[in-house]
Order: structure tokens, then C-alpha cells, then sequence
């Protein structure tokens, strides 16, 4: 795609931790993203756009590798000693875009790999820090790409915000501000569905909105200097985030609220990647690798599951062949704090989640150690534990409160796909299918104690 007409783009990928589709512009009333609403408007929203995982590092890995976390390595969290890593010959984006000549740099967060940026091909990095400092180093950093304007630059720049505090708060609770934001209720709080109306779910996504107010002022002040340097009109920009907020039953679970991500893009320089266009097709966070490599002239790596959204977007087929809609997204879920096995299948009217471990369903491993919100289902969470299976009708129960798994109207759905997602598991070779997946840490404790290492 990349000419001498039309070079080739910068790329700046803007991701956050935890936000979800909690944004004004996908219709949350509550919360004020003036920054981010204003890019969708000038560029692409996908309101159906899903994560291939529902908690940090996975859901990353798939976003910077184009492939599902159990092909790439990336089963868990990457930090610490949880340590799950890509796999030796996974190609990070960062990686694919240097050799092709691309000026490479990071700031904040790098959650899908242990190996920190030199594992993504970055050749200057900025620690992770609060968004306002965040962005401070972005700026800099397109300040001095744009010195260079004949190289282009890829540039990816994590946000913390709006995920929770890492500790706990004076009354025991783990909030989302610390002391760099205040709650925000001007406009409202917006109660999801699936959350009771209560005081304590009140305040705490009055935190979260005002968390997500201070990110997207960061992200604003990025735009804007991507517009002052003269660089927007050569520049793809991208939003996205990981997974759904750090909410009961958002976060770390697969149902809708955990898996449906934000994806808004910009580029001026092509028909159809602005204008305030809104897609409702399905897609994932698979296809992000794919589509900028397509936009840069390079070839999609083999064994990538993602495809470019490109040919949706400019309304044609990528080199003869057409644009072909997904039917059903995939997702998957293995470690976060714990070993929790589920897997699903998602198609544009029917869901069906497989549970590999009896884990209580109410235990929180988005990291709210009392959460405050509390769930409309279930409300005995002494017995909600998980079933094998769940059965959801999106068309009827979109907030997924009713699991019709046992109802026989649904048989039919319920084998159709069962078999769809066995298929999908048995062709990706996801190793849960022979038996209990064990972590880096299990790994390394178990060779520590039979003096293997």
C-alpha cells in the first residue's frame, strides 16, 4: 500500500490498561473522553471489537503478535514471577517494523512480554509512569522523530490508567486514583447492566470515570502535539485497550463486558481510515498486527490469526481477495492470579463459554480486594461456582443474566457450537485439550526441587 506517492506511515499505538468500550463515544453517558471522542469522530470506531483474552498480558501479546496466547506463549501475566513470555520465534510488531527500517521507540506500560522492550525490537524506551508523565515522554519522543521526517517511526505508548491502584487505601479498598485524580460525577455515573445500582457501586465507577477522564486528557495532549508537529496527515494512529474494566464480572471473565475492547483508528491518508465511520462488524484485537502492516507495504508473517481490516474499511478485497467477515470471535482464558481454564466461542447472536476448573465464580482476580460494586447475577455467590458449560442468547440477554445451556430450545445452538469451538481448539492446538497447563513458576519451582537447575 506504501508508495512514493504515498509513504509510509508513521504508526503511534495508544493502548490503556482496563478500560473496555467505557467511553463516551461507545455510549457511555457518565464518562467524559472529550479527546478520545473527538479521534473516533474524525476517524474509524469498531463497535464490536473483542480481545482475544480478558486480563493484561495475553490480550496484549495477541494485539502485538496478531496470534491467539496459547499459539504465541503468553498464557498469563508477563511480569514478575508469573514470567509468561512469547515464545523464542514469535515476531513482535516492534520487531517486524524495525527490519523494514522503521525508527522504533515505547513508553509506559509492556505488559505482553517479560523480556521488556528489546523483546519488541524497541530501540528507546521510558519506563512506565503516571499517564501525565506518560505523555510527557510521547511528546518528546514525536518531537524528535520529527526532526527525521523521511524515517518513519513506530511508537507504542501504554497507559496505567484507569487500572486500579496496586494496594490497598486507607479503608481497605483498592480504588482506581490515588492522589493524582478525583472522582468524576458531573455528567452522572453510568451503572452497566449487569451491576447493582447501589452507593458503593456508585463511587467506585465515579473513580473510574474520573481515572478515565485524567487518561484521556494524557491521550489529548498526544493528539495534539501529533497535529502541531505536522505529522497527522502521514500518521496512523491507534486506540485500543486490553479488556473490559476491573469490575465483577467484566475483567478476567469472558462474558461481553470483559471481552469488548475499544479500537478506534485515524489515517488521513487513505480513504476510508477517517471521517468519522463506524463499523459494527465483528473483528479483533488479532487483526490490529495485520492491519498496520498492510497500511506499511509489508507482508503479514505466516502462522498470524488476525486479518487487515483494510478492505472493510476502504470497501475492496486485499490482494484479489475479498474482505471476509468473521461469524465468530474465539477467546480464551487460562492464568491471571490463579489457574482458571475457560474458553468460548461468540457468534453475532449466541455464546457459549466452556469452564475447565471449578473455580467460585465470584472470586475477584481483577484485583478489588472489597469491592464495593456488586453483581445483579449471581446473587448468592456462595454457590456460584462454574458450570462445565454456559449457553447465552445475545440477541435476547445481552448482558448474558440467564444461561439457557440446559434449555432444549437451544440444543441445536448448543452443538453447533460445542463443535465450533472444539474445531477451533483442536486446529490451533491449544494445549488444554491434553490435560492441566502449568505455569513458569511451576516450571521453575519443580526443577529447583529435583535439583534441575
Amino acid at each position: 500500500m506504501a508508495s512514493a506517492a504515498n509513504p509510509r506511515p508513521n504508526i503511534l499505538l495508544l493502548h490503556c490498561h482496563d478500560l473496555g468500550q467505557h467511553l463516551h463515544c461507545y455510549g457511555v453517558g457518565g464518562v467524559q473522553s472529550p479527546n478520545l471522542d473527538r479521534l473516533a469522530a474524525e476517524g474509524v470506531l469498531f463497535e464490536n471489537h473483542f480481545s482475544t483474552a480478558p486480563q493484561c498480558s495475553p490480550s496484549r501479546s495477541s494485539i502485538f503478535t496478531g496470534r491467539y496466547p496459547h499459539n504465541n506463549g503468553v498464557m498469563g501475566l508477563a511480569h514478575a514471577e508469573f514470567a509468561w513470555e512469547l515464545h523464542p520465534n514469535e515476531r513482535h510488531l516492534g520487531q517486524i517494523l524495525a527490519a523494514a527500517g522503521y525508527a522504533t521507540a515505547g513508553a509506559g506500560v509492556i505488559h505482553e512480554t517479560h523480556g521488556g522492550p528489546a523483546r519488541c525490537g524497541l530501540a528507546a524506551y521510558d519506563a512506565p509512569a503516571p499517564a501525565k508523565e506518560m505523555a510527557d515522554n510521547v511528546i518528546a519522543r514525536l518531537q524528535s522523530f520529527a526532526k527525521n521526517p523521511d524515517k518513519p517511526f513506530y511508537l507504542q505508548a501504554g497507559c496505567i490508567e484507569p487500572h486500579r491502584l496496586g494496594r490497598p487505601d486507607k479503608n481497605a479498598d483498592q480504588d482506581f486514583l490515588g492522589g493524582r485524580m478525583q472522582p468524576d460525577s458531573s455528567q452522572g455515573v453510568t451503572i452497566p447492566p449487569y451491576l447493582r445500582d447501589t452507593p458503593g457501586t456508585r463511587e467506585e465507577l465515579a473513580e473510574l470515570q474520573g481515572a478515565i477522564r485524567h487518561m484521556d486528557a494524557q491521550m489529548g495532549r498526544v493528539l495534539a502535539a501529533v497535529k502541531e508537529l505536522g505529522l497527522e496527515s502521514n500518521t496512523l494512529v491507534i486506540f485500543t485497550t486490553d479488556h473490559g474494566i476491573a469490575m465483577p464480572r467484566a475483567k478476567c471473565s469472558l462474558y461481553e463486558p470483559g471481552l469488548r475492547t475499544a479500537f478506534i483508528l485515524r489515517y488521513p491518508g487513505r480513504t476510508g481510515w477517517h471521517g468519522g465511520v463506524r463499523h459494527k462488524n465483528l473483528v479483533q484485537n488479532l487483526d490490529c498486527l495485520p492491519t498496520i502492516l498492510e497500511l506499511a507495504g509489508l507482508a503479514v508473517p505466516a502462522g498470524v490469526h488476525g486479518q487487515s481490516l483494510a478492505g472493510l474499511m476502504e470497501g475492496r478485497g486485499y490482494k484479489g481477495r475479498a474482505y471476509k467477515d468473521r461469524d465468530r470471535i474465539f477467546a480464551e482464558m487460562t492464568y491471571h492470579d490463579y489457574y482458571d481454564p475457560r474458553r468460548s466461542v461468540r457468534t453475532a447472536t449466541h455464546k457459549l463459554i466452556v469452564n475447565f476448573s471449578s473455580a467460585p465464580a465470584f472470586m475477584d482476580p481483577s484485583q478489588s480486594w472489597r469491592p464495593r460494586a456488586d453483581t445483579v447475577v449471581p446473587a448468592n455467590h456462595a454457590m456460584a461456582y462454574h458450570p462445565p458449560f454456559e449457553l447465552y442468547d445475545l440477541e435476547k440477554d445481552p448482558w448474558e443474566q440467564k444461561d439457557v445451556a440446559t434449555d432444549p430450545a437451544y440444543a441445536a445452538t448448543l452443538r453447533d457450537l460445542r463443535a465450533s469451538l472444539a474445531g477451533q481448539m483442536q486446529k490451533t492446538q491449544d494445549p488444554i485439550l491434553q490435560g492441566a497447563v502449568t505455569s513458569p513458576l511451576h516450571r521453575k519451582s519443580q526443577a529447583w526441587l529435583l535439583g534441575k537447575r
